[in-house]
């Protein structure tokens, strides 16, 4: 009985190994259009009676799970890495959670009428499975993010 070899034609890098299980493994979340998210790119300042809101998910740390996020009592909304939701909420205290299957965070964010606030939003690795952080930041650090991500279907 003769017994067969096959050889593998490629013989595939470790980095794009790496690449592929990289891109394989990534969360995905529903995006809004392409007009949308230039739209929520612009930081076009909010009516008066209004504040603007945006709370972005930045970096590949825990890129295989979405985080689900809670903004003022809506909805979950989940985010994957790279991703940004934006709402124009009246102005006052707004709650951000998020939630892991290993625990959550939240934040109170007061928005003024007029102003525009960022919130971070990360994965954070616990004991047995995944954390989350909530942490309001500068505006040229969260413009910078918003600006580097793809805005998600949210509230």
């Amino acid at each position: 009985m003769t017994q067969r070899v096959t050889q593998f034609p490629i013989r595939p890098s470790l980095p794009m190994l790496a690449a592929l299980l990289l891109l394989a493994g990534c969360a995905s979340v529903p995006l809004e259009s392409a007009q949308e998210d230039a739209r929520g790119k612009q930081f076009l300042s909010p009516p008066p009676d209004r504040g603007s809101l945006y709370v972005y998910r930045q970096g590949p740390m825990g890129a295989p799970v979405a985080i689900a996020v809670t903004l003022a009592g809506q909805p979950e909304t989940p985010l994957a890495p790279d991703t940004f939701v934006w709402l124009e909420p009246a102005p006052g205290a707004i709650d951000v959670r998020c939630a892991g299957t290993d625990g959550g965070a939240d934040t109170s964010v007061t928005v003024g009428p007029g102003e525009t606030r960022f919130v971070e939003v990360a994965f954070r690795p616990g004991l047995m499975g995944s954390r989350c952080a909530v942490t309001e930041v500068a505006e040229a650090e969260g413009r910078a993010a918003v600006l580097a991500s793809k805005r998600a279907v949210g509230p």
